[in-house]
């Protein structure tokens, strides 16, 4: 094994260049960058290989499809480099990280996922500091795990969620400490626990067919009951709270009944920023629970939505999926 970092640019704003119709990705536009930032290090950074998607993608663009073939390259790799990095686009980077964490299960090694809000050509980017911070965590034998990366934090890439479209801090973990925090040096938390090791192993997909849906005031019943048809198979529901809905609305709780009884596995969080869904707290989040929907406690929507689709394209029964995504596998929730 080298002790060369694996880095993947999959597209995003790090990589773009500006075009008539505004910024996108092109190929080849940022491997010189990378280069150039790593030969003049002074041997601070560790040696790269480079590999970008042919063609790198919009992360606004990206499907599950896109987070398997990440999944696919890295597990080919593990056993060649000591850490890895993969460049992303912001839109959708946390439900990449959060995949990630659930299509490698026990990689054993630094999965660092980072990006940038300004193009890494431009003189003020903020892409070079991510980049080299996401480096130097790969290198790493402390955070032997999938993370997210971004301004002065490093946090866990299934606890990640975006927070600002324009600043340079865009993400934050509002339910978990970060892993590490970024400033002179990078000093990682030692009050996070570290996830379980076990043989590492590549769920290759494809995944299970899930959605997510937010509660609001007035909500029609009839969208849930639409929605929950073939070909779906998991949803997400954004409750009010500690998980709590319309309790009093016979056609809406008839509509989760309905959804279980077809084997759909309805999994319930909360619209907080911070908190958790706690079972039992409230009548009107009894009332879901007893309908068939389960807890999803603390998971972030991104969480829960990859784990769920994880789960059910491994062709697990909706029992046991319900069971499993109550349960943390990947350092995702907490009880």
């Amino acid at each position: 094994m080298s002790d060369s970092v694996f880095v993947l640019g999959t597209g995003g704003t790090i990589g773009m260049v500006d075009s008539a119709e505004g910024a996108a990705p092109v190929a080849g536009a940022l491997a010189p960058f990378l280069d150039w930032i790593v030969d003049n290090s002074a041997g601070e950074l560790p040696a790269i290989e480079f590999l970008e998607l042919d063609p790198p993608i919009d992360s606004a663009n990206a499907t599950p499809e896109d987070w398997c073939a990440i999944a696919r390259v890295l597990h080919e790799r593990r056993d060649d480099h000591s850490g890895f990095v993969v460049l992303h686009g912001t839109d959708t980077m946390a439900y990449t990280s959060s995949a990630l964490s659930f299509l490698l299960p026990s990689f054993g090694k630094p999965v660092v996922v980072t990006g940038s809000q300004i193009p890494i050509s431009r003189t003020r980017s903020d892409g070079r500091q991510n980049f080299i911070g996401a480096l130097q965590v790969a290198s790493r034998p402390d955070l032997k795990e999938v993370s997210l990366l971004f301004g002065e934090v490093v946090l866990r890439g299934n606890r990640a969620t975006k927070i600002d479209a324009s600043g340079l801090d865009a993400f934050d973990s509002p339910r978990l400490a970060p892993l590490a925090d970024i400033g002179i040096d990078i000093v990682a938390n030692p009050s996070v626990t570290p996830v379980g090791g076990g043989e590492p192993r590549l769920v290759a997909g494809p995944l299970g067919k899930v959605a997510a849906m937010r509660l609001f005031p007035g909500f029609s019943a009839s969208i849930l009951a639409n929605l929950c048809r073939p070909p779906l198979q998991g949803l997400v529901l954004e409750a009010y709270g500690a998980g709590n809905g319309p309790a009093n609305d016979r056609d809406f709780l008839r509509a989760i009944e309905a959804a279980a009884a077809d084997g759909i596995v309805v999994v319930v969080v909360t619209q907080c920023v911070r908190g958790s869904v706690m079972p039992g707290a409230y009548a009107t989040g009894s009332a879901l629970l007893r309908a068939g929907a389960v807890p999803g406690y603390d998971m972030t929507t991104e969480a829960a939505l990859t784990k769920l689709a994880v789960l059910l394209g491994e062709g697990l029964g909706p029992a046991t999926v319900a069971e499993l995504m109550q349960r943390n596998v990947a350092g995702e929730l907490t009880r």
